[in-house]
């Protein structure tokens, strides 16, 4: 049964290694090397994620499936009015494809059902297998977006949603 356990300042550092190790395997095929490491270091700094973590509505939960924490879930209530956005959902490598993912979206719909909020969105990467997870759990795509993110790169996304 998977577990969630909410990411402190503590963690940060675990936060970074997870973050790492799972977009190398995630975008290994999908972005080059060096757009993979720009990202990581735009997007986990520590700076970065203290302000999350010290930020009312950002929340961050490690996932524990059997005693291993397998990966990590990012979310931002009220990211627009009514709105929680999805920011990071990974997976270690060896735990894709074991229902974990599904898992954590179910929390992260309770969490959300629990807040005042109406609806989820997310942005994936357009060659991103995962895009196929999110739509068995009821998200669907609303937008095609291309994000300038700086030094020559782009993020080329479906933005996808989910209504209560």
């Amino acid at each position: 049964m998977a577990e969630f356990i909410k990411v402190t300042e503590s963690d940060i550092s675990f936060v970074q290694q997870l973050a790492q190790k799972s977009w190398n395997a995630a975008y290994k095929n999908i972005l080059s090397q060096a757009q993979i490491e720009y990202m990581l270091d735009q997007m986990y700094s520590t700076k970065e994620i203290s302000r999350h973590l010290n930020s009312e509505n950002y929340h961050y939960y490690m996932i524990k499936e059997e005693d291993q924490v397998t990966g990590f879930i990012g979310f931002e209530f009220h990211y627009e009015p009514a709105t929680t956005k999805l920011h990071r959902i990974y997976l270690l490598e060896d735990f894709i494809g074991k229902g974990l993912g599904k898992k954590a979206l179910s929390f992260l719909k309770e969490e959300v059902a629990d807040s005042s909020d109406k609806r989820i969105i997310l942005n994936v990467n357009k060659d991103n297998p995962a895009k196929a997870v999110y739509e068995s759990q009821g998200f669907s795509v609303f937008e095609e977006k291309v994000f300038d993110i700086g030094n020559g790169f782009v993020m080329d996304d479906y933005l996808m949603e989910f209504r209560f």
